[in-house]
């Protein structure tokens, strides 16, 4: 499999070569020339397999230039009952006949991007020793609360490699706050943004893009690659966890093979909803992919008009993992439904006016296949207040955008085809939102984080990871803020250049 860019079709790279450098050079995203495909006899037989046989299959029609040795070892070495606490991996939890839960929160950062982050620095040092790289490599990280730490907690004390985290200072939450400024490790440097997630992700992007700054890092025996999603090495093994999904059901007997679904995801970056997208692409039965929004409904509109348009207000909201208004991986989806000069189009418009708007074939093909919705955090909370009243389960806030937005599609549509919920997020994460939405904004009045760790315990039933309960023992060892515009310095800094 060969990887080319989204702007420019005459890059032609390895799967290796593209999970090292992260980022195109003159600012594209990387992606497969190919979209694999399995027939459903080949779906079907999923269900037999342990996620890790999932994954290896999966990514063997991605990673052709590694090994099976190789790609075993990642696999075996990433997804292991002592990371994530349960051989499953990514359970599927049933609410009811036709909603289910994608549970992919049990990692050891309590989200989602724990599945990806916890490969990735097997990938890639794997992908340097393949290039014949011999510099350092500099992970440069923009987070809106869970790539953060999730990437710190993957890369800690990997050879090789330094990584360096970037988050908006008032944009995550206090829980989220903790795991990154509490990180151990000899490689790690963690720095808040003042402004918000859009802020952090443009300074690094404009790092990336830098060619004099990258030359000046070359010759400080430093390269630049990225542990965000617009790294391919992130975004491909979470298409596994669709097909693991779409296997356990199978498996457990509420579908039958090639039976259509479903896949409702609560995203700000497009990467989680994207990946969906290409197992869906690759095979698995998925009908309708539901794009859940919080109040910064930027794709809804988008998925609706097709024009995508971030001028306009900037809210924090209580899913603030979704606070975005400017959606990277959307560039590769852009291209999945047009050609690179039009990608270059729509990008170039998007950095010089903050908008731009898609034709008519373009957005008839997206409406097929996908729906957009968005709540706010008052008709999120009320969902994840429904649903634990109902079913005795607790959702985290943004899986509740989620919930809420999928009852939103049901209520318009009438259709009740079966369907998977991205769960993103442990609740304990975001535990004084969960206890504000259960039992009001007086049950949380002056208290702790830990002591609403405690408090969700009780009123849930349910054990909080220790992941979250030891960040009390642990001392702050990054209590940096710099402006965005300092953020090259900040880097610079953390190398010693």
């Amino acid at each position: 499999m060969r990887y080319t860019s989204t702007r420019n079709n005459s890059v032609d790279i390895s799967s290796a070569q593209a999970i090292k450098q992260g980022l195109s050079e003159e600012g594209g995203l990387l992606v497969p020339v190919d979209i694999p495909h399995f027939s459903q006899e080949e779906i079907a037989s999923f269900a037999s397999m342990s996620y890790q046989e999932r994954a290896y299959r999966v990514l063997s029609q991605f990673l052709t230039d590694y090994t099976e040795e190789e790609l075993k070892d990642c696999v075996a070495k990433a997804y292991n009952k002592e990371k994530f606490g349960t051989e499953v991996i990514a359970p599927v939890y049933k609410y009811d006949s036709s909603v289910y839960f994608l549970e992919l929160w049990h990692g050891p950062t309590c989200a989602f991007k724990d599945v990806a982050l916890q490969i990735l620095p097997h990938l890639l040092t794997k992908a340097m020793k393949k290039t014949g790289e011999t510099r350092e490599v500099v992970i440069l990280v923009a987070t809106s609360g869970d790539t953060g730490k999730a990437a710190l907690e993957g890369f800690k004390d990997v050879n090789g490699t330094r990584i360096i985290v970037f988050y908006p200072k008032r944009g995550v939450s206090e829980i989220q706050k903790l795991q990154m400024i509490t990180q151990d490790g000899n490689n790690v440097g963690v720095a808040a943004v003042e402004g918000n997630f859009d802020d952090a992700q443009n300074g690094v992007k404009a790092i990336f893009t830098n060619r004099d700054y990258q030359e000046f890092l070359s010759n400080n025996n430093f390269v630049l690659s990225s542990a965000n999603s617009i790294n391919w090495g992130r975004l491909v093994p979470q298409i596994v966890y669709y097909f693991s999904a779409y296997a356990e059901l199978l498996k457990n007997g509420e579908i039958k093979p090639g039976e259509n679904i479903h896949v409702c995801v609560p995203t700000g970056n497009f990467g989680n909803i994207l990946a969906a997208f290409y197992a869906k692409e690759m095979g698995v039965p998925i009908s309708k992919l539901i794009c859940a929004s919080n109040k910064n409904n930027v794709l809804t509109d988008f998925i609706r008009t097709g024009v995508y348009d971030k001028n306009r207000q900037f809210y924090t909201t209580t899913s603030p993992s979704m606070d975005i208004l400017i959606s990277s991986n959307l560039e590769r989806f852009l291209y999945l439904l047009s050609d690179t000069r039009t990608v270059k189009s729509c990008m170039d418009q998007l950095k010089a006016e903050g908008k731009y708007q898609i034709d008519e074939r373009m957005l008839s093909k997206m409406k097929e296949m996908m729906w957009g919705g968005f709540c706010d955090d008052a008709a999120a909370f009320a969902s994840l207040k429904e649903v634990s009243e109902k079913g005795s389960y607790v959702m985290d806030t943004h899986t509740a955008v989620a919930k809420c937005v999928y009852d939103q599609y049901v209520k318009e549509t009438g259709d009740k085809t079966k369907t998977v919920i991205a769960s993103t997020a442990s609740p304990f994460k975001f535990s004084q939102s969960v206890l504000m939405a259960l039992d009001g904004i007086e049950s949380v009045a002056g208290k702790n984080e830990f002591a609403l760790l405690q408090m969700l315990e009780e009123r849930s039933g349910v054990r909080a990871p220790k992941a979250l309960t030891e960040l009390t023992n642990k001392r702050a060892a990054f209590n940096i803020t710099c402006k965005k515009d300092e953020m090259e310095q900040m880097v610079n800094e953390f190398l010693n250049i």
